[in-house]
């Protein structure tokens, strides 16, 4: 009950018997109230009641202090006055704007790709299903993410656009909320653990109703996630792991407490980093990764090199590397779509079970037999 405390509000200049009156009126959808279960994200919660659900997003971006509530209507009737929210949807959703490619998995999953109207730079979508739809014309192109094209947005007068934060400021989003079109952060992306991130799938199906095939789409996946993880803990071997490259001069690599991190965990490997703490990307030189990861067995993500060759013209050093040495680095820069989109960051954050059941193939092989990566692959 506690995502509906904070959107609600008691006038105070009302009279005392209007203020009973509405007192009464919030009570009542206080206790009427019914949260969904949500197991592993922290970002998010929702709220259903008789005609109408809250979903409020705590963490819509790093650090962020605001928590957004979104009332998500059902067409036909109205949200109660007592009710105040950041925005209001007409539910079950039919032409949606989403903004990121991590939101395309989700509706593919739960069947809804027909209501996506537009993208910002729609080459990045991967998905077989919507690039149908992108070629017959149903999606339109809204130019970039960060400037994304305010009036082809409004021209299509979606009932919700779905974006994420970086810290809140966005001109291109203000005007499409002050065209009237409801605007609501997806913070996926800040989810610390895989299944976390996998059970933002609840969020878009309460915008269609479907909250019911998400609960069976994640059981299933949580369900494959736990039985790789168990299966890859049997292991013998636990090997060391050394993640990302560099970019321009700084080498970048998951902390200790990321989702990418917690995979390798699951796979029974020792990621080198592990120690590090928060969940963003540690920047360090190459020296100090030379100096710690030079002898790790295996060598995961290295950007998007395809070819041992490529890597080592990007930088001389990488040859230095164990991993290297030993052809046992792995990426997934060879896995893209039609139309050049990395399948990694489209499906990595609401597949982790393929991602793990990757890393597990990689790093104890004796437990799989014929196995077909979905996106780490050896370089060539």
């Amino acid at each position: 009950m506690r995502s509906l405390l904070p959107i609600v509000f008691i006038c105070l200049s009302c009279s005392i018997s209007s203020c009973k009156k509405e007192n009464k009126e919030v009570n009542k959808h206080f206790r009427e109230g019914i949260e969904q279960k949500i197991s592993y994200a922290k970002g998010f919660e929702i709220t259903r009641y008789k005609t109408f659900k809250i979903i409020t997003v705590s963490k819509a971006w790093p650090n962020s202090d605001k928590t957004f509530n979104y009332a998500l209507v059902q067409r036909g009737t109205h949200l109660p006055d007592s009710i105040i929210a950041d925005a209001v949807i007409e539910i079950p959703v039919k032409k949606i704007v989403v903004t990121s490619t991590t939101h395309i998995p989700a509706l593919e999953l739960l069947g809804v790709t027909q209501t996506l109207k537009g993208f910002p730079n729609l080459d990045y979508i991967s998905s077989e299903t919507v690039r149908k739809h992108i070629k017959n014309g149903t999606i339109k192109e809204l130019g970039q993410n960060e400037s994304i094209n305010t009036e082809s947005t409004i021209n299509l007068n979606p009932d919700v656009l779905i974006s994420f934060g970086v810290d809140g400021e966005n001109k291109a989003l203000s005007s499409i909320k002050r065209a009237g079109i409801p605007v609501i952060y997806n913070g996926d992306w800040v989810e610390t653990t895989p299944l976390g991130q996998a059970e933002w799938i609840k969020f878009f199906a309460a915008l269609y109703d479907k909250e019911a095939e998400a609960d069976s789409i994640f059981n299933r996946i949580e369900g494959q996630y736990r039985n790789l993880k168990t299966k890859a803990a049997q292991a013998n071997s636990k090997p060391t792991v050394l993640s990302g490259a560099m970019f321009k001069d700084v080498w970048y690599l998951p902390k200790g407490d990321s989702w990418a991190a917690q995979l390798v965990a699951d796979a029974h490997a020792d990621y080198i980093y592990k120690e590090t703490r928060g969940t963003g990307s540690a920047s360090l030189s190459v020296e100090e990764v030379l100096n710690t990861a030079q002898n790790a067995d295996f060598w995961i993500s290295p950007n998007s090199f395809e070819t041992y060759s490529d890597l080592s013209a990007g930088n001389a050093v990488y040859k230095e590397f164990k991993a290297f040495k030993d052809h046992k680095i792995y990426g997934f820069g060879s896995a893209k779509g039609a139309t050049g989109g990395l399948l990694y960051y489209e499906l990595a954050p609401s597949r982790p079970d393929w991602v793990l059941a990757d890393l597990v193939a990689i790093f104890h092989p004796e437990l799989t037999v014929n196995y077909k990566p979905h996106f780490f692959k050896p370089l060539d």
